[in-house]
């Protein structure tokens, strides 16, 4: 039986009718009014941190093709998501798949997740040229999902070097910080690098030579570095937090809140503030003050407050 798909109608191309952009800044529904008044609340708070730390964020004023690969493009709703590693990123790139596939995906969750990260999969904004750029930047609604940075940070950690499965990081990563941070180690944790401690990941992140050496890997780089919030304004910016809500949010300004919704999951392995505060028990209070120092800017243009185990003196 070939099931109707929703999205062989209505999905594509939404001439005529008004854009996410328009639909955010002059609701016509008073459901979408009351939620954009908290959103107005979140981009002030981007722009009031940008202007207070203007010193250290204008440093580059020209972005570069290579500061625009995590903006994904959706031409046919107008739209610009930032994702952001560990912030529901992959369920986000499949509902972007099934908004962009014309038909292709119907079911977000029927998409496999490595799929839903096979790049040509989705188009993002650095494969276009400079004035489309510019187009898309000022008539798209740019959105992107952000989470506590501590929270994202342990969550990085816990996917990257606790499972086994995660070779790859173990070999890229973990043999160097196991070499760096860890004296008398064995030469099987050198050659495999696949039991590094929390202590020696956060040594490693507040490493000046680490960041000297090259950008920091996308799963624990500053949304801030990522996404570029003081050089691009976004319309939109969802938390981990309230995802359904934020995401659905998105979704009805779209137009297509009818027969999309944000695919809810398990909640029984994802990180959550209580183990965070457990990984963090073992990091000296000088470590967590430099550590809250990298991620600071996260911290306040988000609006996350110090989290209250941090032995900050």
């Amino acid at each position: 039986v070939m099931r109707r798909n929703p999205f062989g109608m209505g999905i594509c191309c939404r001439k005529g009718s008004r854009s996410p952009l328009q639909e955010l800044y002059n609701p016509t529904q008073v459901s979408l009014s009351n939620t954009a008044i908290l959103h107005q609340i979140r981009r002030d708070q981007v722009t009031d941190t940008c202007r207070a730390n203007s010193v250290s964020s204008r440093k580059r004023r020209v972005l570069t093709p290579n500061d625009l690969k995590h903006l994904v493009v959706d031409e046919d709703h107008e739209m610009i998501y930032c994702y952001v590693p560990k912030v529901a990123c992959t369920n986000w790139k499949r509902v972007m798949m099934v908004l962009t596939g014309r038909g292709k995906y119907s079911d977000p969750m029927e998409i496999p997740a490595n799929e839903a990260h096979v790049s040509s999969n989705l188009k993002t904004l650095n494969q276009y040229s400079i004035p489309e750029i510019n187009h898309r930047l000022k008539n798209y609604m740019k959105f992107l999902f952000v989470r506590e940075p501590f929270e994202r940070l342990v969550s990085a950690y816990r996917n990257k070097f606790t499972q086994k499965y995660n070779t790859s990081f173990h070999k890229r990563y973990g043999t160097k910080i196991v070499r760096r941070q860890r004296k008398n180690a064995t030469q099987e944790a050198l050659r495999k690098g696949d039991d590094v401690k929390f202590e020696e990941f956060v040594a490693y992140l507040i490493d000046p030579h680490t960041q000297r050496e090259e950008p920091f890997n996308e799963h624990w780089q500053t949304v801030y570095s990522l996404c570029h919030p003081c050089h691009i304004h976004y319309d939109l910016i969802g938390k981990y937090e309230t995802l359904e809500e934020d995401s659905n949010y998105v979704l009805q300004l779209a137009g297509v809140g009818n027969y999309l919704k944000f695919p809810t999951y398990a909640k029984s392995t994802r990180t959550t503030d209580e183990m965070t505060t457990e990984f963090f028990q073992n990091i000296s209070s000088l470590h967590q003050m430099q550590l809250y120092e990298v991620y600071k800017l996260d911290f306040l243009m988000f609006n996350y407050s110090v989290p209250s185990y941090l032995k900050l003196e």
